[in-house]
Formats: structure tokens, sequence, C-alpha cells
């Protein structure tokens, strides 16, 4: 459901979310004070009418570090963009989404990833 995945940022933040989803409940509590809707829940396959867990939408994540803060069970973690691509690569949850989904998101990651090395290599030459 990362709806903007793929897209090329103008400015990456100095962290992003990332969701342990093995950690996550799905309360909602990140939900309600993201700032830019970033946050979404992922339905359980087996009873979709119960959220197993939410994921963030990279594209979109300004990294405000509400979600982070908010979090009453310590699933949210903020990663540096450089550092993004490992992380969403081991973040965890139920298999069927897993499956479906890691490549998406590894994509959007690995894309936010290149990016952000990319603009750290050519910080010293504009000094």
């Amino acid at each position: 459901m990362a709806k903007g995945a793929g897209k090329v940022r103008k400015k990456l933040p100095k962290a992003l979310a990332v969701v342990n989803a093995d950690n996550c409940t799905g309360c909602e509590a990140c939900i309600e004070v993201c700032p830019v809707d970033c946050i979404y829940k992922v339905q359980g396959a087996d009873l979709p009418t119960l959220q197993s867990f939410v994921d963030i939408d990279l594209d979109r994540c300004i990294g405000c570090d509400l979600c982070e803060r908010w979090c009453p069970w310590d699933a949210i973690e903020m990663v540096k963009p450089t550092m993004i691509a490992d992380a969403v690569a081991c973040k965890g949850g139920p298999a069927d989404y897993v499956a479906a989904k890691q490549d998406q998101l590894n994509a959007a990651a690995r894309a936010i990833q290149d990016l952000a090395i990319e603009a750290a290599a050519a910080a010293p030459a504009k000094k």
C-alpha cells in the first residue's frame, strides 16, 4: 500500500520511521499523531476485520518522530536514510504480507538509501 513507492524525494529527513511489525499491536496511536498520514493499517489475512499491525509509506514520512514517541509498544524506530534498506528488509510482519509486499517496500527503501548516500557523498564537495 505504499502509495508513493519509488518516487524521487526532493529532500530527505534526518531519519525515517520503520515499524517492527512483530512488536506492533495495531493500537493506532501512531496513526492518530502522524501529521502527514503516512502510516496505514495492514489488515490481518485470517480475520480481515482485525488489524494486525501498521506500516509506513517511507516516501511520505517526514521524520518528525511523533509516531516513535507515542508508540506504547516501542514498535517504531527512527532510522537514518543511509541505513533504511536494511531496517526495512528485517522489520518482520505476517508471512503473507511480507511475501506480497517485501519487494515493493525494499525497492522504496533502497531508492531512498541510494539518494541519501549520493547526497552524503556530494555534501563535502559543496563546501
